[in-house]
């Protein structure tokens, strides 16, 4: 969404090829572009899908009337991806993965912070390059236990499922069990707390006849920073809790991450967010919202670039 409708108004033709995983959307996405573009003088064909693997891929790369490359996925292809277009001198945009942090101060709404921050990590299941992964809790005090306690209570109402409101399971096998393997180190080998173990939230009652490799909403609190679920992209429902000791602690978490995307802080004073705004090393920014997404026209990248506000929400809970 970030590519194709900007490269098309350009004058451009664009092949898109999706993830073979999850190739169904963008074919649906596609059928309802197309159906736009007839009778509005685009010429057929300037839009088409091609599906298959690391083969189509390189056919695409290597081919001479391909132009430019553009690329979302894990960091490892992106590499791949961008080495092989330099090699040949072609123009690449590779984008790769993402650690999301989310700092709550004190003073954030309760009940908003804590809906916010779990629609940001479970939904979609938590497989999304925008869902946070890491939440900062300023301090240790009432608010921030209440927080905490009002995230896990909103994450276990989640139920199984692929109605509206519902979580579906994650893409595959493969997936399914880099998750599990990063909630067990984290429980056996660093010693962490799971408060919410997303490997036994729901029974088979729950789950009845469904298919698909299904794994709940999962909370951990960490006693150190350096822990292997902290730093890496876990690309599930995972949320990893942290509780920071200062701003500038917080800062300096964020800050050393090797990954970009996105960084938010929840407060209700704008001095406080204009403090984290400049700070943050990631790219897309947010003031009460886990999911700051800018608009298309913008740049979507990993570190320093695009800042989104929510200034409605600071607005009221300033009273400004």
């Amino acid at each position: 969404m970030w590519t194709v409708p900007i490269a098309l108004v350009l004058g451009n033709c664009v092949i898109l090829k999706p993830s073979e995983k999850v190739p169904t959307t963008m074919r649906r996405v596609a059928e309802l572009w197309m159906t736009l573009m007839q009778g509005s003088g685009i010429p057929s064909g300037v839009f088409q899908i091609v599906n298959g693997t690391a083969d189509t891929v390189q056919a695409l790369i290597h081919h001479p009337s391909v132009k430019a490359i553009t690329f979302v996925g894990s960091s490892p292809v992106a590499e791949i991806v961008a080495t092989s277009c330099r090699q040949i001198h072609k123009r690449v945009t590779a984008l790769g993965g993402a650690k999301n942090h989310l700092v709550a101060l004190p003073d954030c709404d309760i009940d908003q912070t804590s809906t916010d921050i779990v629609v940001s990590y479970a939904g979609c299941a938590g497989q999304r390059c925008m869902a946070a992964s890491v939440l900062l809790i300023i301090g240790t005090g009432t608010t921030q236990t209440k927080l905490l306690e009002a995230v896990i209570e909103k994450s276990k109402k989640i139920q199984p499922g692929t109605n509206p409101g519902c979580m579906g399971p994650v893409i595959d096998k493969r997936s399914f069990d880099k998750i599990q393997s990063y909630i067990s180190e984290a429980e056996t080998t660093v010693g962490a707390d799971i408060l919410l173990d997303g490997r036994f939230t729901w029974s088979k009652d729950q789950l009845g006849a469904e298919g698909g490799n299904w794994i709940g909403p999962t909370v951990i609190r960490h006693k150190n920073a350096s822990d292997r679920a902290m730093k890496e992209e876990i690309f599930g429902p995972v949320l990893s809790v942290y509780y920071a000791a200062s701003w500038e602690e917080a800062i300096q978490i964020e800050n050393s991450s090797e990954f970009g995307n996105a960084a938010c802080v929840y407060t209700t004073n704008g001095g406080n967010a204009e403090w984290f705004i400049n700070r943050f090393r990631a790219a897309m920014l947010g003031v009460n919202i886990g999911i700051p997404v800018p608009r298309e026209p913008f740049s979507f990248g990993g570190l320093s670039g695009t800042k989104v506000r929510n200034l409605s929400s600071i607005t009221v809970h300033c009273q400004i």
